[in-house]
């Protein structure tokens, strides 16, 4: 079954939540296809087409997160509730990341505790910053054991804020260079403290093939001795722990680029829907086929990855 691990799911009750929270870009999420109702069945309708059997669904980068912990909670409950109701719905077709309440801990930690035990989630959304903190110094650092004990996935994703610097954000680039750049950012932070391999056993995805780490992983490894001698492992071996959506906007050389750098086997499809819809949401699934992958590996980052990164009996 071809599985998607990069799509979105917001409804307007949900975003007037996090909107209430302080989050000030939520109109960039309304009406453009990710709700439910009518929106729902023309997605539904839109994977058939695509040959696209489950998607596994995030509320990022509209995550729960805010300062008030009673309105992160009922937020980060009330999203989880709307995915597990919508998985019921359609069995087989959706499964969710889970959103917790940053940066309250005990409170994040009771929530990922219901979502993956009682709402049968697969892993957690986070965003590669943390209400503008990097997550390696954020508090959500203090969810890693927990996921690591669980050996489940920590679902990264670009938080929309331009890597903190005005070079992008006021130059029209937030999202078409900004994004891939907080990814990028985010995986030298996790290689540079060691996560992968302090944390072996939590599944750490990242969005948009890493960013520009699959272009920049010989220069991090030749570098790293006098830039950073502490870091534990080789940058090299250290992405090659972690997974990457193949979200690159059907881009063929950058999927060739990635699976070079970081093997197809830590390759999982992504569209980024609704981001990418209609025949660019179509593509998005069919280049994994057109790109010049190595024979086998197109059926591996459509379909099979999917067994290692995430428990069947989960979905």
């Amino acid at each position: 079954m071809t599985v998607d691990v990069h799509a979105h799911f917001w409804t307007d009750d949900y975003l007037d939540k996090v909107a209430a929270l302080g989050k000030t870009d939520t109109a960039a999420q309304r009406g453009r296809g990710a709700g439910d109702g009518a929106e729902l069945d023309a997605r539904l309708a839109l994977m058939d087409r695509a040959g696209v059997g489950m998607q596994v669904l995030s509320a990022s980068p509209q995550l729960p997160h805010g300062p008030d912990q009673a309105a992160a909670v009922s937020a980060a409950r009330y999203v989880n509730d709307q995915y597990a109701g919508l998985a019921a719905r359609h069995p087989g077709r959706f499964a969710a990341f889970a959103s917790v309440p940053l940066p309250h801990v005990d409170a994040s930690l009771a929530e990922l505790a219901r979502a993956l035990d009682d709402l049968g989630m697969v892993g957690v959304a986070m965003t590669t910053t943390v209400l503008g903190e990097p997550l390696v110094d954020s508090p959500a650092t203090e969810l890693f054991a927990e996921l690591d004990r669980r050996g489940t996935v920590l679902y990264l994703h670009p938080a929309g804020n331009a890597a903190c610097t005005p070079l992008i954000a006021e130059h029209h680039g937030t999202w078409s260079i900004g994004a891939p750049v907080e990814d990028t950012i985010s995986a030298l932070h996790l290689i540079t403290h060691g996560i992968p391999s302090r944390y072996p056993r939590m599944k750490i995805l990242n969005s948009h093939l890493g960013g520009a780490l699959p272009m920049l992983l010989q220069r991090m490894d030749n570098q790293l001795p006098w830039e950073a001698p502490e870091t534990p492992e080789a940058p090299s071996a250290a992405a090659r722990r972690m997974w990457f959506d193949t979200v690159g906007h059907g881009h063929p050389p950058a999927l060739r680029c990635a699976a070079d750098s970081f093997g197809a086997d830590r390759l999982v499809l992504g569209t980024d829907f609704p981001y990418e819809s209609g025949a660019v949401f179509e593509r998005a699934v069919s280049y994994i086929t057109t790109s010049g992958l190595a024979p086998g590996d197109a059926d591996r980052v459509l379909s099979v990855n999917a067994e290692a990164l995430f428990s069947w009996r989960d979905l």
